[in-house]
């Protein structure tokens, strides 16, 4: 028995189409696309150009090291 047969997505659509209507859904589509491309183009500009790290010189340590006698 599989987990999601084909009468299941159907039943699904059905009850998508009931609360939502028949004009509504290309809308909510319409957002949700545009969504995806968003982020995919944010995705995209983050791996070409990648945030500059600042370089810090290191501090200097007050510490004395021992000395071999």
């Amino acid at each position: 028995m599989d987990l999601f047969a084909p009468w299941h997505l159907i039943i699904l659509l059905g009850a998508i189409l009931l609360l939502f209507g028949g004009a509504k859904i290309p809308e909510m589509m319409g957002g949700i696309g545009k969504g995806i491309k968003e982020f995919k183009k944010s995705l995209k500009d983050e791996t070409e150009t990648p945030p500059e790290t600042p370089k810090v010189a290191p501090k200097a340590s007050n510490k004395k090291e021992p000395t071999k006698e």
